[in-house]
This record gives structure tokens, C-alpha cells and sequence, in this order.
């Protein structure tokens, strides 16, 4: 097992048991409403519900850290609030909790589709990024497992995690080269483990977000990320329909912190680029 995977099941195993005592503390004290920022003011807490992987938010040593743990800090110390982050890997619950109101906020890399816009309120894109193929290096010439390009993946099984929105690119990409490209949806394992699984040749081929991609090769070198299944696209976080005030106040904070000094540092250490 590599120093990634591991680092991320001791994490995982850390932070779910602290999330759950405190979930299930919280959820005996307060029945869940939704709830809209002058609300999220008077409790004097966010509850930010996000995905548990190096960029997002995660455990190292005795910190956390990740570009959307960071953002959410600034957010807080702002506005004055403490802010509750729950690690939630499938990305089925983590849009359940929003919809029941169980969650103020959705922040990780958050992709807008059609779908997700009948049941959530999206904020101003914060950063930008891609889709990318992870396969393995090509041993040789003639390696027949290596994809060169898009009409390669006739035929091919690319695995992604459930409820990915990567699906809907995919089977664009499948009726653009006029073949099929089957789509595996794994449910208990993120974007990381994926790529591990990919890098141990568990599994041939997977798609993950790029920056995501990026911050595992160190550890994972034999894998290859240079095809794009996606063009860039825009990401954001996402509010409940019934909280427009907390998406405004989130937009005009947005807008603002996007253009500071301590904005570009976070986007360029966790290899991002914004619109």
C-alpha cells in the first residue's frame, strides 16, 4: 500500500469517527430546517459539507488543510462564524444533505449541470479546471493499453466515482467518436482511489478532476494524466434553494477575496487557475 492510500485510510478512519460523534450530537440538538444566512449568523456556525481528498479538505499529521478547508476559513473569519466541515466522500450524500437541509453549504470543486440545478443554487465559478484520462505510462510502442486519443476509448471501460458529472461528458465523447465507451461508477472509493487503483493496474483507466490528478503523481509516477476528456470548465460551490440571501453574500465575498494577494497564493499552491 502506498503512502497516499495510506495516508488517506488513516485520515479518513480519523476524521469520519470525530464527524460522526459530532453529527450525531449536533443532529439531537437541532432538528434540521433549512436555514439562510441570517440564520447561519444568529447559530454563529456554517455547516460546509465537502469531499475528503488532498485538495478539498484533508488530514495531515496533526493539521488539516485543502483549498476549500482554506476558503471556508477566510469565509469565517470574515464574517465571524465558526464554520463546521463534515468530510463526506459519496457525492449522492453529500447533495442529500444539502437538499434536506442537514448542510449550509457545498464546497468542494463543484461542477454546474442541469440536473443539479433544479434541487441547488450555484455561486460564481472560484476556479477552473478539467477532466483528465488517468491511465498508466506506456511501457513500450506497442503497448496496446495506452490511449493516444479520444477514438482509442472505443470500447473501453473508464471508471469514475458515483454520480460523477464527468458521466455526462463521457457519453458526449461516446457519441462523438460514434462508438461506445462504458462507464464503471464506483461507489465507495473518491477520485484518489481511483487513481491509485489505476496506478497498481487494479483497474486500466479512470477520469478525475486535473488538479486532483496533479497533487498525486509525486506519489503515483507512473501514471499518465495528459489527455483531457473535458474542455475547461467552471467550478463552483453550491447553496439550498431556499437560502438566495447566503448565495448572495457568498458571491459579493467571492468576487472580492477573488482578487487578493492571499487568493492567488491558495489557487497556485493547490495548482488551480481562476476565470
Amino acid at each position: 500500500m502506498n503512502r497516499l492510500f495510506k495516508d488517506f485510510i488513516i485520515g479518513w478512519i480519523f476524521l469520519t469517527m470525530l464527524f460522526t460523534i459530532f453529527s450525531c450530537k449536533e443532529a439531537e440538538k437541532h432538528p434540521v430546517t433549512h436555514r439562510d444566512y441570517p440564520d447561519i449568523m444568529k447559530s454563529g456556525q456554517l455547516n460546509a459539507v465537502t469531499e475528503y481528498n488532498s485538495i478539498s479538505f484533508h488530514a495531515f499529521e496533526d493539521t488539516l488543510n485543502g483549498l476549500h478547508y482554506e476558503l471556508l476559513q477566510a469565509f469565517a473569519k470574515e464574517k465571524g462564524l465558526t464554520i463546521n466541515i463534515t468530510p463526506e466522500m459519496s457525492l449522492e450524500k453529500r447533495a442529500e444533505g444539502m437538499i434536506n437541509g442537514k448542510y449550509d453549504l457545498l464546497a468542494n470543486n463543484v461542477l454546474i449541470t442541469s440536473d443539479r440545478e433544479d434541487s441547488l443554487l450555484f455561486t460564481r465559478p472560484i476556479l477552473l479546471g478539467k477532466q483528465v484520462l488517468v491511465q498508466r505510462k506506456a511501457q513500450s510502442e506497442t503497448d496496446s493499453t495506452y490511449i493516444h486519443s479520444h477514438l482509442e476509448l472505443s470500447n473501453k471501460t473508464l471508471f469514475v466515482a458515483k454520480g460523477s458529472p464527468s458521466i455526462y461528458r463521457i457519453r458526449n465523447l461516446s457519441n462523438e467518436i460514434g462508438d461506445t465507451i462504458f462507464i464503471q461508477e464506483v461507489d465507495k472509493y473518491g477520485m484518489e482511489q481511483l487513481l491509485a487503483m489505476v496506478a497498481h493496474g487494479e483497474i486500466d483507466y479512470a477520469v478525475c478532476d486535473e488538479g486532483i490528478a496533479k497533487a498525486s503523481i509525486a506519489e503515483l509516477p507512473n501514471l499518465d494524466i495528459d489527455t483531457n476528456i473535458s474542455f475547461t470548465q467552471f467550478y463552483s460551490w453550491g447553496v439550498n434553494k431556499n437560502s438566495p440571501i447566503l448565495l448572495d453574500t457568498l458571491n459579493v465575498w467571492i468576487e472580492r477575496y477573488k482578487k487578493t494577494p492571499e487568493f492567488r497564493k491558495l489557487i497556485k499552491k493547490y495548482s488551480y487557475t481562476t476565470n
